[in-house]
């Protein structure tokens, strides 16, 4: 007597351990160049998230009552800890990050049930929780090494553990934040007298080689096809498409050019290793569409006319909120059945 195998029958690397170690990979990249342009700082800060969030994770699974070591295997932490960690500034103080992850693991994630049940990207969550609570230290970037000497490893762990407050020359404004608040020069002019566009291929000094790590980065998950391309390629090309249509280099109103958009802040960073979280986007080819396309959207609108230089947060949470009423009208049919008719029965 043969037994009766239930379906599906195909065997891959798929659990969660594999992907999550796929992700952390991936973005090793863009932590590299990181370090080279601004320092130690976003290394100290990724391996003391790592650090928190494997201990919040530990906690949660033991007052759940839940093994513990199985949890902590599925990298998801991790992943959550080094997402955070390369979204806030190199040399905020350790308790920024210590509150970054705890409204990130604990509040974001377990509060709502645990990994699969979070309706919000967790290390979106902890940013803005950090953005909205203390936008002094959020703010204050790293000039990158094209402008200034980088701090030894000595300064950084003093400016991040003792509360030693960085010099000038070695915090600077980013380039989204400088072109938001420009108001007299042109564009030309801009690019001419400040050091994080002057010194730059053709973004901004620093941030566009970081954006090129990201986005080789993603490029990989997508050949190794841990997520399709569809959320990504419409977020991209929705900002590209608005910054297109903005930009007037001639004017000291002009929002950026669409490859100043592309390579600066946190874009690629949030089109391949954010937006295409399988539990807080949308499940439906269609609507990871729409889900990008919509990120896309905020973040150029936040850009341009928001208070907030870099918006690809915000964008990710609002469409976080409306991924539920998107899957709902993206539905695909269901195989088997036929397309609804739209010839109206009348009752008699």
């Amino acid at each position: 007597m043969f037994k009766q195998l239930s379906s599906p029958h195909a065997h891959g690397p798929t659990k969660t351990s594999w992907v999550m170690q796929q992700v952390s990979l991936a973005l090793l990249p863009g932590l590299a160049v990181l370090t080279s342009f601004y320092g130690w700082g976003n290394l100290i800060n990724m391996l003391l998230a790592i650090i928190f969030a494997l201990g919040f994770e530990a906690a949660i699974m033991a007052l759940r009552k839940r093994p513990v070591m199985f949890y902590l295997s599925d990298f998801s932490a991790v992943v959550t800890a080094m997402l955070l960690a390369l979204s806030i500034p190199p040399y905020a103080p350790w308790w920024v990050t210590l509150i970054g992850i705890f409204f990130a693991i604990p509040v974001a994630k377990h509060l709502y049930g645990g990994m699969g049940f979070n309706p919000f990207n967790p290390a979106m969550v902890g940013y803005i929780v950090l953005l909205i609570s203390f936008p002094v230290q959020m703010v204050e970037w790293a000039a990158p090494r094209t402008m200034t000497d980088l701090p030894g490893l000595g300064e950084a762990l003093s400016y991040i553990f003792l509360g030693i407050h960085p010099p000038d020359g070695v915090t600077a404004a980013t380039a989204l934040d400088l072109v938001k608040q420009n108001s007299g020069l042109l564009m030309e002019q801009l690019w001419e007298q400040t050091p994080q566009l002057s010194t730059a291929s053709f973004a901004s000094a620093g941030s566009e080689w970081v954006n090129v790590a990201f986005l080789l980065g993603g490029l990989y998950l997508l050949w190794r096809k841990l997520y399709t391309w569809h959320a990504p390629v419409a977020m991209l090309a929705t900002l590209l498409l608005l910054s297109a249509i903005f930009y007037d280099g001639g004017s000291s109103a002009s929002k950026g050019s669409p490859l100043f958009h592309l390579f600066t802040g946190a874009t690629m960073l949030g089109a391949f290793f954010i937006i295409t979280d399988p539990v807080s986007g949308c499940t439906s080819n269609r609507g990871r569409l729409i889900f990008g396309a919509g990120v896309g959207l905020l973040v150029f609108i936040i850009r341009a006319w928001g208070n907030y230089p870099d918006a690809v947060a915000f964008g990710v949470l609002l469409m976080n909120f409306a991924a539920p009423l998107v899957d709902y009208y993206t539905q695909p049919r269901v195989y088997g059945h036929e397309k609804r008719s739209n010839v109206r029965i009348h009752r008699e």
